[in-house]
């Protein structure tokens, strides 16, 4: 007897729906692509509509004379001298140092006197704490120029400092209200159980403020010290009013206007000392941009 054996049946191949597939696939790819494309135009588009203006002033600034009055959008002759003969003009130095005085200890004083306003408002409890609070939104919706002639009179009659930069740096080491309420908004962020450890370990409220809350709020006071930087940096309205009739006490913002009047004909030279007087604060923002940022987002995560 013959025994025959059966082959097992293979198993069904799976259906292939490669084709089904190829086309659909390469829809999503297409479509992954063109939302690629027009979300990085757009991006590049907006980059491009705030960097033009800076490219047209730095490439005015190294052209001749001549050929910064025509329409010529390129140099001929890169000509750095033009900055050499901004710097030499006189003044401008006297006016530097005047901005990097102005800006600086009026951030430091800015900085040092809202901290610890900005720490009571958002961790102490106290009666008349929210009305405090109000007082401070208040000074915010106040213009300055409803209070400069009052004030004016006053550092002007009283202390003798008008032509000076003084009476716009001494009132900051007093505090200022968008840093106080800044920084407060930020402080609130931080959890009440840290200084609450802070105060078993027998840390006072100067110490507790010093070595924690500060070290915690680091992004926070960037912020408001950049904001002040940039405020005293490009301030015009108050070096118009407290220091216009003295030339040795004129910030860049103020100076800068003064330049362009005496050299109205040599758009070069304009340009090469409007790139100069923004020049530290770009330098300044492109290095804390990181901590700047952070600190502007989490300002309002509580209120």
């Amino acid at each position: 007897m013959t025994t025959t054996t059966l082959s097992p049946t293979p198993a069904a191949a799976p259906a292939d729906t490669s084709p089904a597939r190829g086309p659909a696939a390469a829809r999503a790819r297409r479509k992954r692509v063109l939302h690629w494309i027009a979300v990085h135009s757009v991006a590049i588009a907006v980059a491009l509509l705030f960097i033009l203006p800076f490219v047209f002033v730095f490439l005015t600034s190294v052209m001749s004379d001549s050929q910064a009055m025509s329409g010529d959008l390129w140099p001929d002759s890169w000509h750095w001298e033009n900055y050499k003969a901004v710097f030499e003009t006189d003044g401008f130095l006297d006016w530097w140092k005047n901005s990097l005085l102005y800006a600086g200890l009026g951030t430091v004083f800015t900085v040092c006197s809202a901290i610890p306003v900005a720490y009571a408002l958002a961790k102490f409890r106290f009666r008349g704490r929210r009305t405090a609070m109000i007082l401070v939104i208040s000074t915010m919706m106040l213009p300055p120029q409803v209070i400069v002639i009052p004030m004016y009179l006053v550092w002007a009659q009283q202390f003798h400092l008008s032509g000076t930069l003084w009476p716009l740096i001494i009132p900051m080491a007093f505090g200022d209200a968008y840093s106080i309420f800044l920084l407060r908004q930020f402080l609130l962020t931080i959890p009440k159980e840290y200084i609450e450890s802070a105060k078993v370990d027998g840390c006072g409220e100067l110490r507790t403020l010093l070595k924690i809350i500060v070290p915690m709020a680091k992004p926070g006071i960037a912020a408001i010290a950049l904001f002040q930087f940039f405020y005293c940096w490009n301030d015009y309205f108050g070096p118009q009013i407290y220091a216009a009739q003295n030339p040795a006490s004129w910030t860049l913002s103020y100076g800068l206007e003064s330049f362009k009047s005496a050299h109205s004909v040599n758009w070069n030279l304009t340009m090469a000392a409007t790139l100069l007087v923004m020049a530290p604060v770009c330098i300044v923002f492109f290095f804390a941009q990181k901590a700047f940022v952070e600190g502007v987002t989490l300002t309002g995560v509580k209120g």
